[in-house]
């Protein structure tokens, strides 16, 4: 880990190819990278509660412009997404406003992400006929993703994309969709937190939203047109073996 902090200059030469890249793989997936900005971060020793704020601010952007394209694509189906979304954006700002030491949890999560990344990897899922999930089960799953996402200053997706796909809740470029919303929601719910928590925000941010969007562009379109099915499972593998190191082995 560097041990170095940037000013905004230099963080914007040596962060934005990075958050670009990022941007792109995430978003291809219905993703908008916040666990790899978080990850890019804190190689360079950025203070926490700058990395959290600015992680979630790019979320924000990419989500928005990821939910726009599969939409567009139309992918995205409302009544897979409300249950989930109904009381993640409350836990989510309650997460985004605490700071806990939740360095264990973290591990245990990250080889969740791990464990199904290598599911994804060996062997996606096949595309079967989804089923909606019961009222109650979605609705408990998104509060607890949305508390988890402002707790670690993501958006959730990461956590939502492979609990729909592995429970055939949804196909998995509808899963992608309803992810994408779903991370903008809490994102958007988890800054508000931290502003009214720190009321801080840091000003090297601002450079790296155009990084950020054009890599999101670009890999949003991809995935919600040009890719298939196949690939986009895989590349969500890549999406959550970065996610699953970056929670294990980043304090």
């Amino acid at each position: 880990m560097l041990n170095w902090t940037p000013n905004p200059a230099e963080a914007a030469v040596l962060l934005a190819p990075a958050v670009l890249i990022i941007a792109f793989l995430y978003s291809s997936v219905g993703h908008a990278g916040a666990s790899g900005y978080i990850a890019v971060m804190t190689l360079f020793s950025l203070a926490p509660e700058q990395i959290k704020p600015v992680a979630l601010s790019l979320n924000i952007l990419v989500a928005s412009i990821a939910s726009w394209q599969f939409w567009r694509a139309g992918h995205f189906s409302w009544p897979l997404f409300w249950p989930f979304a109904a009381l993640a954006a409350p836990c989510a700002f309650i997460g985004g406003y605490l700071n806990l030491p939740t360095r264990v949890f973290k591990v245990v999560v990250g080889l969740i992400l791990l464990a199904s990344a290598a599911r994804f990897l060996v062997r996606p899922p096949a595309e079967q006929e989804p089923r909606a999930p019961s009222r109650g089960a979605a609705l408990c799953a998104g509060a607890g993703l949305g508390l988890l996402a402002g707790l670690t200053g993501t958006g959730g997706g990461i956590f939502l994309t492979p609990l729909v796909i592995f429970m055939r809740w949804g196909r998995t470029k509808s899963a992608a969709a309803v992810s994408a919303l779903f991370i903008l929601l809490n994102s958007i719910a988890g800054l508000l937190g931290n502003l009214s928590a720190t009321r801080r925000f840091p000003d090297f941010a601002w450079p790296l939203a155009a990084a950020v969007v054009c890599g999101g562009t670009a890999g949003s379109y991809l995935g919600s047109r040009k890719l298939p099915h196949a690939a986009i499972k895989r590349l969500l593998a890549v999406v959550l073996t970065i996610a699953g190191a970056k929670l294990i082995f980043t304090p």
